[in-house]
């Protein structure tokens, strides 16, 4: 993936070289010239086009602030109701990530969702203890973030 963005950003400069003008104009169509070579000469390079990478790190971002919105909105709804009604927990959570990577981003992501907090991994890396707000729905809402988040991070790291 790096000599892809490389010679993406060599035929920019080679563009604005050929077409004697230095703008970010030029430099912009020759960014998007080579795109279109790189992607007509993508079956020759062994990973995948740099692009399609790109792309699911943005959507992984997208969900985590979606997902962190929604659980925000339910931690603040707890917080400013006029009876805290919680029960926090622990509870355990298996994955099928592999890869300290994947692993630690993960924890990093459902660490930073509102209303819950990885306490600790287990030593081969499958089971999260994770700390819930309010137990019985907090587990649901990190089981389905996990499962959002496993399909995210497939996509990004394989």
């Amino acid at each position: 993936m790096p000599i892809q963005v490389l010679i993406n950003l060599f035929i920019a400069f080679l563009w604005m070289f050929f077409q004697d003008e230095w703008s970010i104009l030029s430099f912009i169509g020759g960014y998007l010239v080579g795109i279109l070579v790189l992607f007509s000469m993508r079956r020759f390079f062994p990973a995948s086009f740099y692009l399609k990478r790109f792309v699911s790190i943005l959507s992984l971002f997208f969900l985590f602030i979606s997902e962190s919105v929604s659980s925000s909105i339910y931690v603040i709804r707890q917080v400013i109701g006029p009876k805290i009604n919680v029960t926090p927990g622990i509870f355990k959570l298996e994955t099928e990530l592999e890869g300290d990577m994947e692993i630690t981003l993960l924890a990093l992501l459902l660490t930073l969702t509102p209303g819950s907090v990885v306490m600790e991994v287990s030593q081969n890396n499958r089971i999260f203890y994770i700390h819930g707000l309010n137990l019985p729905e907090s587990e649901h809402a990190v089981i389905q973030s996990k499962i959002k988040y496993e399909k995210a991070i497939k996509e990004v790291t394989r």
